[in-house]
Formats: structure tokens, C-alpha cells, sequence
């Protein structure tokens, strides 16, 4: 399932302009992964962007990704 998470730090790193402060952990359950996404303060608003599309988008190509796999993604924007 790190690949997952791997996805997640990878997309978070090229929209933020402090990527070195990415924290990606990886919550795993029976059937369920959490997948928790840590930036910096002022990179907060990229990462939800406008509306909450940025995150909306996010959370959609996770979850294209973890059906292959058959479990259930979430992904938790941690302040």
C-alpha cells in the first residue's frame, strides 16, 4: 500500500512551495487505509485549494488508485 502514500507525497511536494515539510503517514486497517497528509501552515490553502478542489482532486486519483487494490482510501488533511 505504499505506493499510495508514495502518490500522495509525490502530488503534495509539486504543489507546495515548502516541500521539504511533507509528511505523509499511512493509518492501516482490515479493510481501510487513512492516509495522513501533513504541510506546512502557509501551505495549507494549496494543498484544500479554492473551493476544496485541490483535495477533492487528490482524494479522487487515490481513489482510482486503491480500487485496483480493493480497499477503501481516505485521505486526512492533518493541520
Amino acid at each position: 500500500m505504499s505506493e499510495l502514500k508514495d502518490l500522495v507525497e509525490f502530488i503534495a511536494k509539486k504543489l507546495v512551495d515548502r516541500p521539504d515539510e511533507v509528511k505523509v503517514n499511512e493509518v492501516n486497517a482490515e479493510r481501510t487505509t487513512v492516509i495522513e497528509l501533513r504541510v506546512a501552515k502557509e501551505d495549507l490553502g494549496k494543498i484544500i485549494g479554492k473551493e476544496g478542489k485541490t483535495a477533492k482532486a487528490i482524494r479522487t486519483i487515490l481513489s482510482a488508485a486503491s480500487a485496483k487494490l480493493n480497499k477503501r482510501v481516505f485521505l486526512e488533511i492533518v493541520e
